[in-house]
């Protein structure tokens, strides 16, 4: 064996030797070989050298792809193994066959190929993939590295609730037995130095790892000798540093009386702080005042329940991020989160509640101290351009929902009181000899019928009757009793004519003005609601015919601008939400809670005002520029001037379509908008067989009506009343007129025309918007720095604690008009200046912009 070892030895001695020398000779053949290739060469320029990177067995490693290769290489590409010299002839092959790159591209990409070889000849790490612009395919990549490392983050979790003895990380000698989960980063304490820290920290969630597993504690729980032992804990205030004329000494801090405290996570049962002298026996206790200076809020006056006010904000935010959240649903949220952290105790609904509208009331007490406005909009102050009234049917409540004879804390601050309007709807109806049932207060369609099956039944308020500025803001609102009777629109029509407004949107403007007329003249004291410009609402004109819409519509009214006077229904979309917890609340939680969040709706609004006019303005030039590109577009194909394009127009203002056809075009687009709200509106089986019956009714009228007309007109202009309800349907009397250019063609131009003036309107008018939003913001500022300098206890019915606060709010409210000011200035500048600006970001999610589509 030990022949044979070192004759292998020895061949392998020999074998090496020979692969030098062999080596050598190749490398001497080489250099030799150099100089005359260069002398031959045409060119001067130094040929490239390029590096080799080769895997552990000698093996040459390609960044290029396989099609860039050097087939003559790779047939030389043998392991280190079988031949030595295969390493010099891969080398002087591949520098013999390198090739320039032909385009900067290739360049590029053989760089960025070669940018991370190493020059040690060492594996490099291969380049990270680059995200796919695919939605799918990086959705598909993000689910396989979740799944990829789903087993380490199982195990992590599972590794986290190891509740082995740790030392403490305070005094860091004594094992630890407590964990608290908001003392991060050191969260381990002995028993002792738990006693210590959460004395103060009553709030904090802990967790005992006596035994074995992390056990949640409450707060009147500690770890005593490795046992479990119960504590007094008080609850964190603010306390008077003397309460007689004796030394701080003889004061001692004793638990009181035990109440629970409601926070964000849920309900802690602590005992209130009293103080006592042990000298002159002289005692005190928190009352209500201490409470609310500490940001508590008491359930009661004698209180026994607490709630910090954080709990107030969460809930009306969350109220505002989904308004069909209930205060039930709120509340068993807080429950879930006191037992997950070891206490217990439930939270009563009508206690938080009644605590939540008190809170809110003081703090709207405190905003009419400060001169806020709530239900006023800045851009449309002092002169109002439209308001848009219409009803909600869903704001509907059972007569036996919560039966209360308490009075609602903001009864007449939004919702108008009902007494006010019952008396001015009878009123009306005396004055216009008005019958019920029979009058022109109603209407033929079931939402304005007066006497509905609503009103005998378990419903009690039957909804809201709404009215908005064209930004969307609130500005009243009133209980429906009787359906959407006229009166109630009129009511709301009156009460803010105090002030300027120039056109009244209602979706059924066309039957309402004939109704206002008539009462006018009954009522000489409404005589000035006349003064306002009729606008039919830009939804509903598409179901009227175009006589109507021309007359009536926002669109082709001078000085509308691009008002929708739909801007109710896009408040409506927001208030809606809120009716599938309305419905069962007393009247007077109902009405506050309406009020409420309504409020905190133009607040957003007015927030974002700047933004929202600034967007407006924007958008308007950008598609003026377009319809005037179109405009001339238009003349240029149709060889016209502007003189005749105007001449079209007047033709089309002055167009009088004859009855029949009138009629006709009512009726078709009738029958096709309820077949459109068969299934979509209705879920019952009773109102598709109402809408069934409406349509065959209308069917009906509109055959005799197509008969009449078919015995008017010559044979070639007949209309078959099968085709008629198709959606290509052309009218005849839309193709061809007295001259060479078609009605058609006309209505085309027309309504190019007419977008053009609105938006040349609409620039004009958000300048003036913004111009008064801009007086407002420093009317606004001025009036705050006015205030703040005329303290004065009999003015404010205040005391001295209470000025000294006001001052501070005042300020702080101040600095916040000053910088909406200089968002709004920022703004306004930029859009005035032309330059391009991206709202997406900064922009409210409720805004009345629509109509500003790019589509």
């Amino acid at each position: 064996m030990s022949d044979n070892s070192n004759f292998e030895q020895v061949l392998n001695e020999l074998v090496e030797h020979s692969k030098l020398n062999y080596e050598l000779q190749t490398l001497e053949d080489f250099i030799n070989k150099m100089p005359g290739e260069q002398e031959a060469a045409p060119s001067t320029s130094h040929q490239p050298v390029r590096w080799l990177k080769r895997d552990s067995d000698g093996n040459v490693v390609y960044d290029r792809p396989r099609s860039s290769r050097n087939q003559t290489a790779t047939s030389h590409s043998y392991s280190r193994k079988t031949g030595a010299h295969t390493r010099m002839l891969d080398s002087s092959i591949e520098m013999t066959n390198y090739c320039p790159p032909d385009t900067v591209e290739t360049f590029l990409e053989e760089l960025n190929h070669s940018q991370g070889d190493d020059l040690d000849d060492q594996e490099t790490a291969p380049a990270p993939p680059r995200a796919s612009s695919d939605w799918s395919t990086r959705k598909s990549l993000l689910s396989e590295r979740w799944e990829k490392e789903r087993p380490c983050l199982v195990n992590t979790m599972v590794a986290q609730q190891n509740a082995t003895t740790q030392i403490c990380q305070q005094c860091g000698s004594s094992p630890a037995a407590v964990r608290c989960r908001d003392c991060r980063p050191q969260p381990f304490f002995c028993a002792d130095c738990d006693v210590s820290i959460h004395r103060n920290h009553v709030f904090h969630n802990r967790d005992a790892t006596i035994a074995g597993f992390f056990q949640p504690l409450p707060p009147t729980t500690c770890v005593v000798e490795r046992a479990l032992s119960q504590c007094v804990c008080i609850v964190p205030l603010e306390m008077p540093e003397k309460i007689c004329s004796c030394s701080p000494g003889s004061l001692s801090v004793n638990p009181g009386k035990v109440v629970a405290v409601v926070t964000m996570n849920g309900r802690y049962d602590l005992s209130m702080p009293e103080m006592k002298c042990e000298a002159c026996k002289a005692t005190w206790s928190a009352g209500v005042d201490d409470l609310v200076r500490n940001d508590y809020w008491p359930a009661t006056l004698h209180f026994s329940t607490v709630y910090a006010t954080d709990v107030f904000c969460s809930y009306e935010e969350l109220k505002m991020a989904a308004p069909g959240l209930s205060c039930q649903a709120f509340l068993i949220m807080l429950d879930q989160r006191t037992v997950r952290f070891g206490r217990t105790g439930k939270i009563t609904a009508d206690s938080f509640r009644k605590s939540f509208l008190e809170w809110e009331a003081v703090r709207f007490e405190v905003d009419k101290i400060c001169r806020e406005e709530h239900f006023v909009c800045p851009a449309c102050t002092p002169d109002m351009l439209a308001v848009s009234v219409d009803g909600n049917r869903k704001h509907y409540r059972f007569k036996n929902a919560a039966r209360s004879e308490e009075q609602a804390l903001f009864d007449g601050i939004f919702i108008a009181k009902d007494d006010e309007v019952e008396r001015f709807v009878d009123y009306i109806h005396s004055t216009t000899n008005h019958v019920s049932g029979r009058g022109v207060c109603g209407g033929e369609w079931s939402a304005a019928r007066e006497t509905s099956q609503r009103s005998s039944s378990k419903i009690d308020e039957e909804g809201l009757e709404l009215a908005v500025c064209r930004h969307g803001v609130f500005l009243g609102a009133l209980n429906m009793f009787r359906g959407e009777i006229y009166a109630y629109p009129l009511y709301l029509q009156n009460k803010l004519a105090n002030k300027p407004i120039s056109f009244f949107a209602m979706d059924v403007t066309c039957k309402y003005w004939p109704y206002l007329n008539k009462v006018a003249k009954s009522c000489p004291e409404l005589q000035h609601l006349l003064s306002m410009k009729p606008f039919l609402s830009v939804f509903h004109a598409k179901a009227h015919d175009f006589k109507c819409e021309v007359k009536w519509s926002g669109a082709y009214q001078q000085g509308a601008r691009l008002t929708l006077g739909e801007e109710v229904e896009q408040c409506n979309a927001f208030l809606s939400r809120i009716a599938v917890t309305t419905k069962h609340m007393s009247k007077a939680g109902r009405t506050d809670m309406l009020t409420l969040m309504a409020m905190r709706w133009n607040q957003q609004k007015f927030k974002n005002l700047a933004t929202s006019l600034a967007c407006r303005y924007q958008k308007a030039t950008k598609r003026l520029e377009r319809k005037l590109q179109d405009l001339e577009s238009m003349r240029i194909q149709l060889a016209v001037t502007q003189v005749e394009v105007e001449g079209w127009v007047t033709d089309i203002k002055n167009a009088d379509l004859d009855a029949v056809t009138s009629r006709m075009e009512v009726l078709v687009a009738s029958i096709k908008r309820r077949s459109q709200r068969l299934f979509k509106d209705t879920d019952g089986s009773k109102g598709r067989a109402r809408i069934w019956r409406k349509i065959r009714e209308e069917k009906a009228i509109l055959s005799s009506v197509v008969e009449k007309y078919n015995s008017m007109v010559p044979d070639t202009e007949r209309i078959a009343f099968d085709i008629i309800l198709s959606d290509e349907t052309v009218w005849p009397w839309q193709l061809s007129h007295r001259d060479a250019v078609d009605l058609k063609t006309k209505r085309k131009a027309f309504d190019v025309v007419m977008a053009i003036r609105r938006l040349e309107e609409e620039k004009k008018i958000v300048l003036s918007e913004m111009s008064k939003h801009w007086k407002s913001l420093s009317t606004r500022a001025d009036t705050l720095k006015e205030m703040s300098c005329q303290l004065s206890s009999e003015l404010w019915a205040l005391n001295e604690e209470g000025i000294k606060g006001f001052l501070s709010l005042t300020l702080r409210k101040k600095q916040e008009v000053t910088r909406m000011m200089k968002h709004a200035r920022d703004c306004y500048a930029q859009v005035l200046t032309g330059t391009s600006m991206d709202f997406q970001n900064d922009w409210d999610g409720y805004d009345s912009d629509s109509e500003l589509s790019d589509d």
